[in-house]
């Protein structure tokens, strides 16, 4: 099996960790791409089976933008703090590993999108995985955001702005702005205004087979556009944003006893006993 091995190099004990799992890895494997600087160019190198990621879930999610449309199934080896994409500890790499040489695994598919920002005749198509977020900046005025979804007006609001997320993102910034967790299997973009300034506004989960168009109405609010919490595109009134399902699709490997519930339960602590009154926090 070809695999890459990948990760970020600015994240602490991610080079140390790397260098002593290297051995194992080229031992089971045939690694034809070391890079934890998101420096390779990884369709020069041809097709591979499987990506080693080290880091946190920022640093799959700089893979998967590396990889663009050319996606293999990644295992994630968490050196991160929550993790829920890199969720293989570094000390059962190895048993993992084993696994996967031995096929006692799964692959999970999961959606991404592509954030198309056209601006002065020019058309740039970005590749995601998390979400989009349209944003006000400094000094944050209130945006007024309009949302169309196949060409039909949905909404209209003052806020801080509004995420777009698919349903791997959507235990990231959509969840700390009170939207839901969806399955990680779903097809579907979930819609969360940011403090919107009315009652009635609440997030909207639909179909990612549609398109989504972002409208700022006024001129006079400059907004910008996070891709994955990770790249900033600075835009404008006069600016056409659109967000569409990406013709690929992120490839997770699951191995046993690594399941999607058993992670929200551990990180988001839903297996935690109530705290009662006397108890030490």
């Amino acid at each position: 099996m070809k695999v890459f091995v990948l990760g970020n190099a600015q994240r602490s004990g991610v080079v140390d960790e790397v260098e002593r799992r290297l051995p194992m890895l080229r031992q089971k494997f045939e690694v034809c791409v070391l890079d934890l600087n998101q420096e390779t160019e990884l369709c020069d190198h041809g097709p591979a089976d499987f990506a080693f990621v080290f880091g946190g879930d920022g640093a799959i999610l700089r893979a998967a933008r590396q990889m663009a449309y050319n996606q293999i199934p990644v295992l994630g080896v968490n050196l991160g703090r929550l993790g829920f994409l890199a969720d293989v500890h570094p000390e059962k790499l190895e048993v993992c590993a084993e696994q996967i040489r031995q096929n006692e695994y799964r692959v999970s598919k999961h959606i991404m999108y592509e954030c198309i920002i056209e601006q002065g005749g020019q058309k740039r198509i970005c590749l995601g995985l998390n979400e989009v977020v349209v944003h006000s900046v400094p000094p944050f005025h209130m945006l007024d955001v309009g949302l169309e979804i196949d060409g039909v007006p949905v909404a209209h609001f003052g806020g801080d702005g509004l995420i777009i997320s698919t349903p791997i993102g959507s235990t990231a910034h959509n969840l700390s702005a009170g939207g839901p967790i969806l399955t990680q299997e779903l097809s579907a973009f979930v819609i969360t205004p940011i403090c919107p300034h009315t009652l009635t506004h609440r997030p909207l989960v639909e179909s990612a087979d549609k398109e989504y168009r972002i409208r700022l109405a006024h001129p006079d609010q400059p907004a910008m556009i996070i891709l994955d919490g990770q790249e900033i595109v600075n835009v404008s009134s006069h600016d056409r944003i659109i967000i569409r399902r990406a013709p690929v699709q992120f490839q997770l490997v699951k191995v046993p006893g690594h399941g999607y519930f058993q992670t929200l339960r551990d990180k988001l602590r839903w297996a935690a006993p109530p705290s009662y009154r006397g108890e030490p926090f």
